[in-house]
């Protein structure tokens, strides 16, 4: 017992160290008899982001996107609130660039993509003056970059997976990496399909009951063209996203209908309560496409850059909802009315387009110890119009005029970073909606024309060899999404429910603060604050029997967070540290746990809000054969608050096992694996809104699954090609893996 204790004290300056080593994944090059060896770090942590690798952990890479991301620690995913790590409302980027979507509509997005296309993830918790303002409080970027061969290579994915809850439902994916060079350019094409087959069930007080089957179909194509022009590059990348998708929904429940009263003025309306039964079958197709182009200019002094790039970005969508048929009953007279058939209920559309170009400048620079100045600047023009019934209900321009400067130095054991970046928003359209007369109204949204600064600053301490203390702060704004502006509803709508975006919502404001103590990558202890004013929230309230969606403004609150992440070996409880510390580590070899827990709570004003606590722990066991047994437990607290909700069982509750062999030299991994384990991941919250009844809200996914999954890496005849650099959606700083391209 006391050589326990003395080793979990040294745990975080001897075995974290063995941890780092632990995790990583070996890639091999032969380059004439001699293999050079490269490590891959499955969870790294730096100052400014934790980095996940998906390319290496089949438990993350086994499903969709979505499903991974559920997984990683820290991170809590809700389908009415949105994505938050470590306390910080996420901004979800693409290969370095916005998504500008959320909740529903990103899920979807998500749920399209296989998680065996990512390479890995970059949660930015202290984004600088070098990434856009419009970042809010932090980032996480979705990277789907893959190498390429001077030899044609292909990589083959797959994966397919079920439910069996009511009926047996089928999920696949598949995809194909090709890659290629020859003497004049480089290029990468990467193709892939996803289908699923899930279930969704609901139930809002008692007032709707609603069962709903889902198909999705999924595709993508992403492709790069790359010249060398002598020290100077040209990349091309155009990639298209593709979903179309399919619920079919069986409801009940109670309403009230209102009816005006002729010849009233101010005109006066009836009220009768009804029960009703609806089937209904709704259909979304979404396509996103994007090209960009970036000349990268290089000198003699590989820390000096000059980068050049230009992008457009297209996403349209539409949504269609047609009553297949609706049983209605009044309560006045107890009987059933003829059943009726409603046709199309809702027809919705809506048209993004994003053009921006941006330029980034950096250079060594004689400061103390050694330091770094880089700047540039940003020009963005973004339209987004949306359209219900043929009525243009929503025409919204939005132009940013972005510069920053930035300066990094060294002093003895310091670092220190100081910028400010300057951005000019002009902000405007016009909403048209029908009143209660059903009169077409035409009004001017709130203008935002305002030119702002947004500093940030940040010190490190090193204590010893990758032992630091950081404090940060940085100022952010977070501009409403589209999909919070879109007037339009886009999910299924009842007979007593109203679902709404806000095109008058105002951009949020942050200011950060963040202290961080780590060591060797991998553990870690924090606390953070980020204040908001202007919050853009999702409330859900009642009214009589009807219900209402809607999306807010919070003048003024504050989210605190404290978080912890430990790794724990397992040899630490049978071996000496003395021999710890000279034990030849393998990451294919090494059973261990990774533990992370964090505390969060919203402080609103004229909410009494409760934090909670979320728990995660990751266990790596060898089986014999070299089979890799991965455990994955998330935990969320219930009884707490989050925003406007309270949560009366964990947002988080699942328990998942995947099991991994590899074969044929490495190049085929299979998995088995089966996710939430015991059924325990269900949404049941109660909503606070600060006006309206509350509201009782329960969902539940198919969530638990069994599935195989298999990768597949066709190898090169000759041993001695040589790797390119990334070039699907690289956008920037190319040949550094760990830091994030600045967004559009």
């Amino acid at each position: 017992m006391k050589k326990t204790i003395i080793a979990l004290s040294f745990l975080g300056t001897v075995c974290t160290y063995a941890q780092e080593k632990t995790n990583n994944q070996v890639k091999e090059k032969q380059i004439e008899g001699i293999t050079i060896t490269k490590t891959k770090k499955a969870v790294e942590q730096k100052a400014d982001r934790t980095i996940f690798d998906f390319s290496e952990q089949p438990q993350l890479n086994n499903s969709n996107v979505l499903e991974g991301i559920k997984k990683l620690p820290g991170l809590v995913s809700t389908d009415i609130a949105g994505m938050m790590y470590q306390g910080k409302v996420l901004d979800v980027y693409l290969n370095g660039r916005p998504l500008n979507i959320t909740s529903n509509e990103l899920n979807s997005f998500l749920e399209g993509m296989p998680a065996n296309s990512v390479d890995r993830i970059e949660v930015i918790t202290q984004p600088g003056a070098e990434f856009p303002a419009t970042s809010g409080g932090a980032i996480m970027n979705i990277i789907t970059n893959k190498n390429a061969n001077k030899y044609l290579t292909a990589t083959y994915s797959g994966n397919y997976s079920f439910t069996n809850y009511d009926k047996y439902r089928s999920r696949t994916s598949n995809s194909l990496n090709l890659n290629a060079r020859n003497k004049i350019f480089g290029w990468q094409l990467n193709v892939g399909q996803n289908y699923r087959e899930s279930m969704l069930s609901g139930k809002q007080d008692n007032l709707l009951t609603s069962n709903t089957d889902r198909f999705g179909r999924g595709y993508f194509a992403k492709s790069g063209l790359t010249f060398d022009l002598g020290q100077d590059r040209l990349l091309v990348n155009y990639d298209i996203y593709h979903n179309n998708n399919d619920n079919y929904t069986l409801s009940d429940g109670d309403g009230q209908e209102a009816k005006p009263i002729p010849n009233t003025n101010p005109q006066q309306f009836t009220y009768r309560d009804f029960s009703f039964d609806a089937s209904d079958a709704a259909h979304t197709l979404t396509t996103r496409q994007e090209a960009v182009v970036t000349y990268q200019k290089r000198f003699s002094d590989k820390a000096q850059k000059l980068d050049f790039q230009f992008g457009y970005t297209k996403s349209d969508s539409k949504f269609v909802q047609d009553n297949i048929f609706r049983d209605k009953k009044y309560a006045d007279t107890g009987l059933w009315e003829p059943r009726i058939s409603l046709g199309n209920v809702l027809n919705n559309t809506s048209d993004m387009r994003v053009a921006n170009f941006k330029v980034d400048y950096s250079q060594p620079l004689n400061l103390l110890d050694g330091g770094k100045v880089s700047l540039g600047g940003l020009y963005e023009h973004q339209e987004f119009d949306t359209e219900s019934k043929g009525i243009t209900n929503l025409d919204y321009t939005r132009q940013t005029t972005a510069t920053y400067l930035e300066f990094q130095a060294k002093l003895k054991k310091f670092d220190f970073i100081l910028g400010t970046r300057a951005e000019n928003y002009d902000i405007s359209g016009i909403t048209r909606y029908n009143d209660q007369t059903n009169t077409l109204i035409e009004a001017d949204l709130i203008p935002f024309n305002k030119f702002k600064l947004f500093p940030n600053a940040s010190v490190q301490y090193n204590l010893m060899n990758q032992v630091y203390v950081a404090a940060n702060y940085n100022k952010k704004i977070n501009l409403p999404s589209i999909s919070a502006l879109n007037p339009n509803n886009v999910t299924f709508q009842g007979p007593n429910t109203q679902v709404t975006g806000n095109p008058n919502l105002q951009p949020t404001i942050f200011d950060n603060y963040e202290l961080k103590i780590s060591a060797f990558d991998y553990a870690f202890i924090g606390y953070s604050v980020s204040s908001a004013k202007n919050q853009v929230a999702q409330i859900i309230r009642k009214d009589g029997k009807n219900l209402f969606n809607e999306q807010i403004n919070i003048s003024d609150m504050r989210i605190h967070n404290f978080n912890v992440g430990l790794p724990v070996p397992f040899m630490i409880f049978s071996k000496p540290l003395s021999e710890i510390m000279k034990f030849n580590f393998n990451p294919d070899k090494i059973n261990f746990m990774y533990i992370y827990a964090g505390y969060q709570k919203h402080d609103i004003d004229n909410l009494n809000n409760r934090g909670f606590w979320i728990f995660n722990l990751m266990t790596q066991i060898i089986l014999p054969k070299e089979i890799k047994l991965t455990a994955n437990y998330s935990y969320l607290t219930p009884k707490a608050g989050y925003f406007y909700f309270t949560a009366e069982k964990p947002f988080n509750n699942s328990f998942d096992l995947t099991l991994t062999k590899k074969f044929m030299d490495n190049r085929l991994t299979v998995s088995v694996f089966a996710n939430d384990i015991f059924n325990g991941q269900v949404m049941q919250v109660r909503s606070n809104p600060p006006s309206g009844e509350s509201v009782f809200i329960r969902s539940k996914y198919d969530t638990r699954n069994f599935g195989l999954s298999v990768n597949y890496k066709i190898p090169t005849k000759n041993k001695l090609a040589k790797e390119d650099a990334n070039i699907l959606n690289q956008t920037k700083k190319e040949e550094n893996s760990g830091v994030m391209q600045q967004g559009q």
